[in-house]
């Protein structure tokens, strides 16, 4: 291979690689290191197709004891780390795409003038909501040491390095290895909702705290030399919300309490950060000139700019202290304005702001545009809160809280009322001035929970909180019941309340119920103008398989987007959607793009999940390109949006998704081979012992499939190289309408709407994930001979589904439009060969004791093959 920057990033690891097999010499010695590495050349043979030595691993594992499996799984799951954190720092130091050059390209070739430009500019709002799903796999500590490894690998890349100097970054590689070879890779114990939050807070303060006034510094600077248009110094590009802590949506140990928590420990941090800022700033603005309006807050001083400031960062380290009083119980649980504390954005713009005027009066602009603007531009970002904390819960506690109160009083069971008489009672009681819940009422536990969470909601400041989703939601009053709750609980702001519509059926129902919300008068004027509607991704694509989902969630936001329009109402939509492509995850570009037009008019709000986080945020360099790609999408549909479909390709499509729909139902829900195939030939039922995230793997801990969550069901697949959610039934359903004579429609629909080339290009790169041949090996060893037919059944649709796929995207191999993502899975597939052949052995060993926590060294091993070849797979739900 000539030398290019992919050999070098082959080059990388395999560097790496050695680098870890010298630690693992050191600790275990010669004849161990050559074991792992005869594993690792056989299993890069077995990956280009050499089946000698697949049998040679087969059998060698059978051979071995647990403790040697455990061993050699550790080392495959730390190659592909290494591998992920070479990938990283190339891609963040190679990757030659700037989006916003092509979007500038996108809007030179159509004629885009400034005045255009502007307005767009003016809607453009990121909102990143950090979710806390149970797919990170990876332990803090070891995060920490990755970070650090790619700061080392970016120092090593760069020119002009001596010779002592490169030798120093080479034994810290060293050193970092061999921490992470020694440090337990896998949790004891699942981390709790607020170690989750803590997780959140450190990918900002790590990576978001400066990408982003560095990603809005240089918009500004691109802005103001193409278009001469400045980004406005209050305008909020970026905004940062979570569910870590407020998520409590099937989750049992997210409480009241924890929410609360949560709350006060990320003020804490955003005042340890601020106090850091400030720190700097009165350092920094020694200066003595200053404008009357500086002079006359703080009399005649020799340093007016450190005589502003030093008594906000003092207010600062007094609200770290009292929170960390309040957090020990020192103080009474009111907290909402505590006087020593600083207590509102205001508090701190208002003097920055005072200084940066003064600066820029006394003709100190490179002083006024320097530190003290980014820390303008965290205060607009960031807050005194840090994020927006979200509330989640599902609809059924709402209305069992309604349920128990109407029978306590005598007047029936709001769970037996029609909807009709449910929104009468809820619309009657919003507008009285009466209590609703009696003083001696005593409410069940479950009910009370409901009850404190909104009363923490009230207790504390409305900046500290985004918006309150009620997953399932399907009618009106699912969202009236909600407002009543925030209203009897003491709740005196119009807190935004955001149905979430997730199933097939509550998408294509999302329109009509935000029109019935619509035509009340009292909830319009609830609303003052904005309403949020979250759109569900996941669990549309278990309940109906990719297309379907796809198409009932385009539908759906358009619909929303008309029923705004209509109602002279702005539409926020918030995508839930997942980092895989069965959770109806998409590049962001793509995603952005591939919406209905209008749907970005009310900014863009998205959840960045699990694993995702890091990927894309996790260092400062990362975050900002994905908030480059984001701000360069969104600018592009809002000036040049996507075109509504025509009747054709709509007519095309709702046939195509209708097709999807049943085939892939036809083998999830009707196939009774279906539910004991998945049980074995996946390791689903392990997956539950994975201590990943802190809330259970299933909505209800009896329920079947059907109640097991879009997550664990995407990681099951993923695991065995099926990946099944991602593509059952969907070029089935294309090939039938080319059987009916639709290929020129499919052909226009592909090269000229943006949804359906997104959804077709996309399944290219879910096939270079897939692999057929693991597929059955897993079947071989774990499946009964009278379920082999099922899974023999699903590969050959998987099988089809790729020739099709190549044939209507005119390539010879998956993946050819991207051979860096090509190289990319090619790198780690020969360290991921040997994990899936250990895995099956372990499973099947697993599967023969009658308890597996007889033997921990087992268990462990399994846990630590599950998470490595997550790690491989760049994905886990």
């Amino acid at each position: 291979m000539p030398h290019t920057l992919d050999s070098q990033l082959t080059e990388t690891v395999r560097y790496l690689g050695a680098t870890l097999g010298d630690t693992i010499r050191d600790q275990l010695g010669e004849e161990w290191l050559q074991r792992i590495e005869t594993i690792r050349k056989d299993g890069r043979k077995a990956y280009q197709g050499n089946d000698d030595c697949a049998v040679r691993l087969k059998s060698l594992f059978a051979e071995l004891g647990n403790d040697e499996l455990l061993t050699i799984g550790r080392a495959f799951s730390q190659f592909l780390n290494l591998a992920n954190i070479a990938e990283q720092e190339f891609n963040s130091n190679n990757n030659a795409d700037d989006p916003i050059e092509s979007l500038f390209s996108h809007l030179d070739n159509a004629n885009v003038n400034a005045a255009t430009f502007a307005e767009a500019l003016q809607q453009l709002h990121i909102e990143l909501v950090l979710t806390a799903h149970p797919t990170e796999v990876t332990r803090r500590t070891l995060i920490h040491k990755h970070s650090e490894l790619a700061k080392c690998l970016s120092n090593i890349h760069s020119t002009g390095l001596s010779a002592a100097q490169r030798h120093a970054v080479e034994t810290r590689i060293s050193e970092l290895i061999s921490q992470a070879w020694h440090t337990e890779e896998i949790r004891t114990v699942r981390p709790t909702p607020v170690d989750e939050a803590r997780w959140g807070f450190s990918v900002i303060e790590n990576s978001l705290w400066d990408a982003v006034p560095e990603f809005i510094r240089e918009l500004d600077q691109r802005f103001l030399t193409k278009y001469d248009q400045a980004v406005p110094l209050d305008a909020r590009l970026v905004s940062i919300g979570s569910w870590m802590g407020g998520d409590r949506d099937g989750n049992p140990f997210v409480t009241s309490k924890v929410t609360e928590q949560v709350l006060l420990l990320a003020r804490k941090r955003a005042a340890k950060l601020f106090a850091q800022d400030l720190d700097i700033l009165q350092t920094e603005l020694s200066m003595s000139d200053c404008n009357d309006e500086l002079r006359a807050l703080v009399g005649d001083v020799l340093e007016p700019y450190r005589a502003l400031l030093r008594p906000l960062l003092n207010k600062l380290r007094k609200t770290q202290e009292g929170i960390i009083e309040v957090l020990g119980g020192g103080q009474a649980a009111t907290l909402a304005n505590a006087q020593d504390w600083v207590s509102s954005n205001e508090e701190l713009l208002e003097p920055l702001m005072a200084c940066y005027r003064s600066l820029n009066a006394c003709g100190m602009q490179v002083i006024a545009r320097g530190h003290l603007l980014n820390t303008i531009r965290r205060v607009h970002c960031f807050g005194i809160h840090l994020l927006k904390l979200d509330v989640r819960q599902d609809s059924e506690r709402h209305a069992d809280v309604f349920a128990e109160l109407t029978r306590y009083l005598g007047i029936g069971d709001y769970g037996q009322w029609s909807e009709e008489d449910k929104q009468a009672f809820l619309l009657r009681e919003l507008s009285s001035k009466r209590p609703l819940f009696p003083p001696k009422w005593q409410p069940s536990d479950d009910v009370q929970e409901v009850l404190d969470t909104c009363k923490v909601i009230a207790n504390n400041s409305k900046d500290g909180f985004g918006i309150y989703i009620i997953s399932m939601a399907s009618l009106p009053s699912d969202v009236l019941s909600v407002v009543l709750l925030l209203k009897e609980l003491g709740v005196t702001w119009p807190m935004p309340v955001a149905p979430l519509f997730e199933t097939l059926d509550d998408l294509n129902n999302a329109a009509s119920v935000i029109k019935q919300l619509m035509s009340i008068d009292w909830y319009r004027g609830y609303i003052q103008g904005h309403q949020y509607v979250m759109i569900g991704y996941s669990d549309s694509a278990k309940d109906a398989g990719a297309m379907a989902a796809g198409w009932a969630q385009y539908e759906s936001q358009e619909a929303l987007v008309a029923v705004a329009e209509q109602n002279n109402v702005e539409l926020t939509l918030f995508h839930g959607r997942g980092g895989t492509i069965g959770r109806g995850g998409l590049p962001a570009h793509a995603a952005i793009l591939s919406q209905p037009p209008g749907s970005l008019k009310g900014g863009f709000r998205v959840t960045e999940q699990g694993e995702t986080i890091r990927y894309k945020f996790g260092m400062s360099i990362l975050a900002q390109r994905s908030l480059n790609m984001y701000a360069s999408a969104i600018l592009e549909a809002l000036i040049l949006p996507p075109p509504a479909p025509k009747q054709a390709w709509r007519d095309a499509v709702i046939k195509l998704a209708a097709n999807g729909r049943d085939n892939y139902r036809k083998i999830v829900r009707h196939d009774e081979n279906f539910v004991p195939y998945f049980r074995v030939a996946t390791p689903e039922q392990e997956l539950g012992k994975l201590p990943l995230g802190s809330r259970p793997a299933k909505r209800k801990p009896t329920g079947g499939i059907e109640s097991l969550r879009a997550i664990p069901w995407i990681f099951a697949w993923a695991q065995t190289r099926m990946v099944l959610p991602s593509w059952l039934g969907v070029m089935k359903a294309v090939q039938t309408s080319l059987d009916e004579g639709q290929r020129p429609v499919i052909d226009d629909m592909l090269q000229n709407w943006p949804f359906f080339n997104s959804r077709l290009s996309m399944l290219d790169m879910v096939f270079n994930k897939a692999d057929p041949r693991i597929s059955a090996e897993y079947d071989k060893r774990l499946v009964s001979e009278d379920l082999r037919h099922f899974g023999d059944a699903l590969r050959d649709e998987l099988q089809a589904s790729i020739v099709l796929l190549l044939e209507l995207l005119k390539q010879k191999t998956v993946m050819e439009s991207d051979p860096k993502g090509a190289v990319s899975m090619s790198i780690r597939a020969s360290y991921l060969e040997p994990l899936h052949y250990l895995q099956i052995e372990l499973l099947n060993r697993i599967r023969k004791l009658d308890d597996i926590d007889s033997d921990p060294v087992l268990e462990r091993a399994m846990m630590v093959a599950i998470a490595g070849i997550a790690v491989g797979m760049r994905n886990t739900g």
